[in-house]
Protein backbone atom coordinates (compact mmCIF):
# COMPACT_ATOMS: atom_id res chain seq x y z
CA UNK A 1 0.00 0.00 0.00
CA UNK A 2 2.68 2.28 0.88
CA UNK A 3 4.75 1.12 -1.90
CA UNK A 4 1.63 2.00 -4.59
CA UNK A 5 1.24 5.61 -2.55
CA UNK A 6 4.71 6.64 -3.12
CA UNK A 7 4.85 5.44 -6.87
CA UNK A 8 1.66 7.65 -7.71
CA UNK A 9 2.98 10.36 -5.95
CA UNK A 10 6.53 10.23 -8.17
CA UNK A 11 4.40 9.60 -11.09
CA UNK A 12 2.40 13.14 -10.99
CA UNK A 13 5.75 14.93 -10.27
CA UNK A 14 7.01 13.24 -13.09
CA UNK A 15 3.92 14.70 -15.27
CA UNK A 16 3.85 17.96 -13.73
CA UNK A 17 7.17 18.79 -14.09
CA UNK A 18 7.34 17.42 -18.16
CA UNK A 19 3.83 20.06 -18.25
CA UNK A 20 5.91 23.01 -16.52
CA UNK A 21 9.19 22.30 -18.64
CA UNK A 22 7.38 22.79 -22.28
CA UNK A 23 5.62 26.10 -20.42
CA UNK A 24 8.61 27.28 -19.01
CA UNK A 25 10.88 26.41 -22.13
CA UNK A 26 8.53 28.49 -24.51
CA UNK A 27 8.57 31.50 -21.92
CA UNK A 28 12.37 31.96 -21.56
CA UNK A 29 12.22 32.13 -25.44
CA UNK A 30 10.06 34.77 -25.62
CA UNK A 31 11.20 37.10 -22.72
CA UNK A 32 14.72 36.29 -22.47
CA UNK A 33 15.04 36.72 -18.27
CA UNK A 34 17.84 35.41 -16.48
CA UNK A 35 14.95 34.70 -13.34
CA UNK A 36 13.10 32.76 -16.33
CA UNK A 37 15.35 30.82 -17.16
CA UNK A 38 16.22 29.76 -13.12
CA UNK A 39 12.94 28.63 -12.94
CA UNK A 40 13.05 26.90 -16.51
CA UNK A 41 16.62 25.18 -14.70
CA UNK A 42 15.40 24.49 -12.07
CA UNK A 43 12.09 22.42 -13.59
CA UNK A 44 14.18 20.27 -16.06
CA UNK A 45 16.72 19.27 -12.93
CA UNK A 46 12.66 18.71 -11.12
CA UNK A 47 12.18 16.29 -13.87
CA UNK A 48 14.85 14.28 -13.82
CA UNK A 49 15.08 14.09 -9.95
CA UNK A 50 11.61 12.95 -9.88
CA UNK A 51 12.57 10.39 -12.85
CA UNK A 52 14.93 9.33 -9.93
CA UNK A 53 12.78 9.55 -7.47
CA UNK A 54 10.07 7.21 -9.34
CA UNK A 55 13.06 4.61 -9.55
CA UNK A 56 13.98 4.77 -5.98
CA UNK A 57 10.48 4.52 -4.36
CA UNK A 58 10.14 1.47 -6.63
CA UNK A 59 13.33 -0.13 -5.43
CA UNK A 60 12.39 0.88 -1.75
CA UNK A 61 9.47 -0.72 -2.35
CA UNK A 62 11.03 -4.02 -2.73
CA UNK A 63 10.40 -6.92 0.10
CA UNK A 64 13.82 -7.45 1.81
CA UNK A 65 15.72 -10.66 0.45
CA UNK A 66 18.65 -12.40 0.50
CA UNK A 67 21.24 -10.43 -0.05
CA UNK A 68 19.21 -7.17 1.58
CA UNK A 69 17.62 -8.33 5.14
CA UNK A 70 16.58 -4.76 6.09
CA UNK A 71 15.08 -4.03 2.60
CA UNK A 72 15.72 -1.66 0.50
CA UNK A 73 14.58 1.19 2.03
CA UNK A 74 18.00 3.58 1.14
CA UNK A 75 17.08 3.46 -2.16
CA UNK A 76 14.99 6.49 -0.86
CA UNK A 77 18.41 8.59 0.58
CA UNK A 78 20.43 7.69 -2.27
CA UNK A 79 18.15 9.55 -4.47
CA UNK A 80 17.56 12.18 -2.00
CA UNK A 81 21.21 12.53 -2.22
CA UNK A 82 20.91 12.52 -5.93
CA UNK A 83 18.73 15.51 -5.85
CA UNK A 84 20.83 17.71 -4.14
CA UNK A 85 23.55 17.60 -6.45
CA UNK A 86 21.52 18.91 -8.97
CA UNK A 87 19.97 21.38 -6.93
CA UNK A 88 23.24 22.77 -5.95
CA UNK A 89 24.44 22.72 -9.47
CA UNK A 90 21.53 24.63 -10.84
CA UNK A 91 21.88 27.03 -8.01
CA UNK A 92 25.63 28.06 -8.88
CA UNK A 93 24.68 27.82 -12.83
CA UNK A 94 21.53 30.47 -12.16
CA UNK A 95 23.97 32.01 -9.37
CA UNK A 96 26.59 32.77 -12.10
CA UNK A 97 23.92 33.93 -14.94
CA UNK A 98 22.09 36.02 -12.83
CA UNK A 99 25.28 38.04 -12.51
CA UNK A 100 26.85 37.61 -15.99
CA UNK A 101 23.62 39.78 -16.53
CA UNK A 102 23.15 42.25 -13.96
CA UNK A 103 27.26 43.34 -15.11
CA UNK A 104 26.37 43.10 -18.66
CA UNK A 105 23.09 45.02 -18.34
CA UNK A 106 20.74 42.81 -20.53
CA UNK A 107 17.11 43.28 -20.76
CA UNK A 108 13.81 41.26 -20.21
CA UNK A 109 10.57 41.60 -23.39
CA UNK A 110 7.02 40.30 -23.41
CA UNK A 111 6.80 40.23 -19.61
CA UNK A 112 3.02 38.83 -19.87
CA UNK A 113 4.27 35.92 -21.10
CA UNK A 114 6.88 34.91 -18.45
CA UNK A 115 3.71 36.22 -16.02
CA UNK A 116 1.02 33.92 -17.36
CA UNK A 117 3.14 31.05 -17.15
CA UNK A 118 4.36 31.41 -14.23
CA UNK A 119 0.53 31.85 -12.98
CA UNK A 120 -0.35 28.18 -14.17
CA UNK A 121 2.93 26.84 -12.98
CA UNK A 122 1.96 28.07 -9.61
CA UNK A 123 -1.57 26.56 -9.78
CA UNK A 124 0.15 23.48 -11.04
CA UNK A 125 2.89 23.32 -8.39
CA UNK A 126 0.40 24.18 -5.65
CA UNK A 127 -1.87 21.03 -6.97
CA UNK A 128 0.69 18.71 -7.07
CA UNK A 129 2.06 20.14 -2.98
CA UNK A 130 -1.25 19.10 -1.39
CA UNK A 131 -1.23 15.67 -3.32
CA UNK A 132 2.44 14.69 -2.38
CA UNK A 133 1.93 16.14 1.18
CA UNK A 134 -1.25 13.65 1.91
CA UNK A 135 1.05 10.77 0.67
CA UNK A 136 4.09 12.03 2.81
CA UNK A 137 1.70 12.31 6.45
CA UNK A 138 0.86 8.45 5.42
CA UNK A 139 4.12 6.83 4.31
CA UNK A 140 6.64 9.35 5.84
CA UNK A 141 8.63 8.78 2.56
CA UNK A 142 12.25 10.85 2.40
CA UNK A 143 12.18 10.71 -1.25
CA UNK A 144 8.90 12.40 -1.83
CA UNK A 145 9.65 14.65 0.71
CA UNK A 146 12.57 15.97 -0.83
CA UNK A 147 10.61 15.91 -4.35
CA UNK A 148 7.97 18.09 -2.37
CA UNK A 149 10.90 20.49 -1.01
CA UNK A 150 11.78 20.84 -5.22
CA UNK A 151 8.20 21.95 -5.63
CA UNK A 152 7.54 24.09 -2.42
CA UNK A 153 10.92 26.27 -3.63
CA UNK A 154 9.24 26.10 -7.46
CA UNK A 155 6.32 28.29 -5.84
CA UNK A 156 9.07 30.82 -4.36
CA UNK A 157 10.24 30.52 -7.89
CA UNK A 158 7.61 31.24 -9.80
CA UNK A 159 6.55 34.39 -7.83
CA UNK A 160 9.78 35.60 -8.04
CA UNK A 161 10.02 35.49 -11.97
CA UNK A 162 6.42 37.63 -11.83
CA UNK A 163 8.06 39.79 -9.52
CA UNK A 164 10.99 40.17 -11.39
CA UNK A 165 9.45 40.69 -14.59
CA UNK A 166 7.09 43.01 -13.09
CA UNK A 167 9.34 45.08 -11.49
CA UNK A 168 12.17 45.13 -14.75
CA UNK A 169 9.45 45.88 -17.46
CA UNK A 170 7.16 47.73 -15.75
CA UNK A 171 8.56 50.12 -12.90
CA UNK A 172 12.00 50.48 -14.86
CA UNK A 173 14.16 48.96 -12.25
CA UNK A 174 15.91 47.37 -14.63
CA UNK A 175 18.81 45.46 -12.06
CA UNK A 176 15.56 43.35 -10.81
CA UNK A 177 15.79 40.60 -12.92
CA UNK A 178 19.63 39.17 -12.25
CA UNK A 179 18.33 40.36 -8.16
CA UNK A 180 15.61 37.71 -8.37
CA UNK A 181 17.81 35.59 -9.84
CA UNK A 182 20.26 35.39 -7.49
CA UNK A 183 18.19 35.22 -4.65
CA UNK A 184 16.50 32.30 -6.31
CA UNK A 185 19.92 30.10 -6.15
CA UNK A 186 20.40 31.19 -2.46
CA UNK A 187 17.01 29.97 -1.88
CA UNK A 188 17.87 26.35 -3.94
CA UNK A 189 20.82 26.17 -2.15
CA UNK A 190 19.56 26.10 1.30
CA UNK A 191 16.92 23.83 0.23
CA UNK A 192 19.71 21.49 -0.88
CA UNK A 193 21.05 21.66 2.60
CA UNK A 194 18.03 21.39 4.11
CA UNK A 195 17.63 18.34 2.20
CA UNK A 196 21.05 16.74 2.41
CA UNK A 197 21.19 16.77 6.10
CA UNK A 198 18.27 14.55 6.10
CA UNK A 199 19.30 12.03 3.53
CA UNK A 200 22.61 11.54 5.40
CA UNK A 201 20.92 10.74 8.43
CA UNK A 202 19.49 7.85 6.79
CA UNK A 203 22.10 6.80 5.44
CA UNK A 204 24.42 6.65 8.54
CA UNK A 205 21.45 5.29 10.65
CA UNK A 206 20.93 8.26 12.94
CA UNK A 207 19.04 7.32 15.93
CA UNK A 208 15.38 8.53 16.16
CA UNK A 209 14.46 11.46 17.79
CA UNK A 210 14.75 11.59 21.61
CA UNK A 211 11.15 11.70 22.03
CA UNK A 212 10.21 8.75 20.20
CA UNK A 213 13.14 6.92 21.76
CA UNK A 214 11.70 8.09 25.10
CA UNK A 215 8.28 6.81 24.50
CA UNK A 216 9.35 3.45 23.14
CA UNK A 217 11.43 3.09 26.45
CA UNK A 218 8.24 3.71 28.53
CA UNK A 219 6.15 1.53 26.62
CA UNK A 220 9.00 -1.46 26.97
CA UNK A 221 9.38 -0.68 30.88
CA UNK A 222 5.64 -0.50 31.43
CA UNK A 223 5.03 -4.85 30.97
CA UNK A 224 5.18 -5.88 34.46
CA UNK A 225 7.70 -8.29 33.56
CA UNK A 226 10.15 -5.87 32.23
CA UNK A 227 13.19 -4.76 34.72
CA UNK A 228 14.46 -2.42 32.13
CA UNK A 229 15.95 -2.09 28.80
CA UNK A 230 19.60 -1.45 27.46
CA UNK A 231 21.66 -1.63 24.56
CA UNK A 232 18.78 0.15 22.46
CA UNK A 233 19.12 0.69 18.36
CA UNK A 234 16.71 2.49 16.05
CA UNK A 235 17.18 3.85 13.12
CA UNK A 236 15.10 4.55 9.82
CA UNK A 237 15.62 3.09 5.80
CA UNK A 238 13.51 4.72 3.51
CA UNK A 239 9.83 4.25 4.95
CA UNK A 240 10.76 1.42 7.03
CA UNK A 241 11.31 1.48 10.79
CA UNK A 242 13.62 -0.51 12.66
CA UNK A 243 14.09 -0.86 16.70
CA UNK A 244 16.14 -3.64 18.67
CA UNK A 245 17.36 -4.08 22.14
CA UNK A 246 18.36 -6.16 25.00
CA UNK A 247 15.51 -6.55 28.19
CA UNK A 248 16.28 -7.37 31.64
CA UNK A 249 13.89 -10.03 32.73
CA UNK A 250 13.49 -12.56 36.27
CA UNK A 251 16.72 -14.82 35.44
CA UNK A 252 14.43 -17.07 37.02
CA UNK A 253 12.09 -16.68 33.85
CA UNK A 254 11.70 -20.24 31.61
CA UNK A 255 12.67 -19.84 28.07
CA UNK A 256 9.00 -20.55 26.94
CA UNK A 257 7.95 -17.61 29.68
CA UNK A 258 10.23 -15.34 28.34
CA UNK A 259 9.10 -16.07 24.60
CA UNK A 260 5.67 -15.31 25.45
CA UNK A 261 6.53 -12.05 27.52
CA UNK A 262 8.95 -10.89 24.37
CA UNK A 263 6.36 -11.10 22.13
CA UNK A 264 3.53 -9.28 24.79
CA UNK A 265 6.15 -6.42 24.59
CA UNK A 266 6.31 -6.33 20.83
CA UNK A 267 2.52 -6.26 20.77
CA UNK A 268 2.39 -2.86 22.94
CA UNK A 269 5.11 -1.60 21.07
CA UNK A 270 3.39 -2.38 17.43
CA UNK A 271 0.11 -0.45 18.82
CA UNK A 272 2.34 2.68 19.18
CA UNK A 273 5.01 2.27 16.39
CA UNK A 274 3.09 -0.05 13.70
CA UNK A 275 5.00 -1.12 10.86
CA UNK A 276 8.40 -0.94 12.79
CA UNK A 277 10.68 -3.81 12.62
CA UNK A 278 11.33 -4.93 16.29
CA UNK A 279 13.73 -7.26 17.71
CA UNK A 280 14.23 -7.50 21.42
CA UNK A 281 16.76 -9.88 23.15
CA UNK A 282 16.06 -11.09 26.68
CA UNK A 283 18.86 -11.19 29.40
CA UNK A 284 18.73 -11.72 33.29
CA UNK A 285 18.20 -9.50 35.18
CA UNK A 286 21.58 -7.12 35.98
CA UNK A 287 23.36 -8.70 33.25
CA UNK A 288 24.86 -6.57 30.59
CA UNK A 289 26.95 -8.33 27.66
CA UNK A 290 29.18 -5.92 26.03
CA UNK A 291 29.59 -5.65 22.34
CA UNK A 292 32.17 -4.42 20.21
CA UNK A 293 31.43 -0.56 19.29
CA UNK A 294 28.23 -0.37 21.51
CA UNK A 295 28.03 2.58 23.58
CA UNK A 296 27.77 1.73 27.55
CA UNK A 297 23.97 2.12 29.08
CA UNK A 298 22.89 5.50 29.75
CA UNK A 299 20.45 5.32 32.32
CA UNK A 300 19.18 8.64 31.77
CA UNK A 301 17.79 7.61 28.95
CA UNK A 302 17.12 4.06 29.45
CA UNK A 303 15.82 3.67 32.93
CA UNK A 304 15.25 1.08 34.61
CA UNK A 305 11.47 0.69 36.27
Amino acid sequence: MIGSLNTRAALASVATAVFLLGLKAYATWMTGSVAMLGSLADTGLDLLASLVTFIAVRIAATPADAEHRFGHGKAEALAAMFQVTLISLSALAIGYRAVERWIAGAETANAEYGIGVSVIAIIATLVLIVYQRSVIRRTNSLAISADNVHYQSDLLLNASVIAALVIDQYLGFASADPIFGIAIALYLAWGAFRTARRAVAQLMDREWADERRDRLIEIANSHPASRGIHDLRTWTSGVDDFAQFHIWVDPKMTVEEAHRVMDEIERLLLAEFPDTDILIHPDPEGHVEPHGGVLPVDLAREPQR
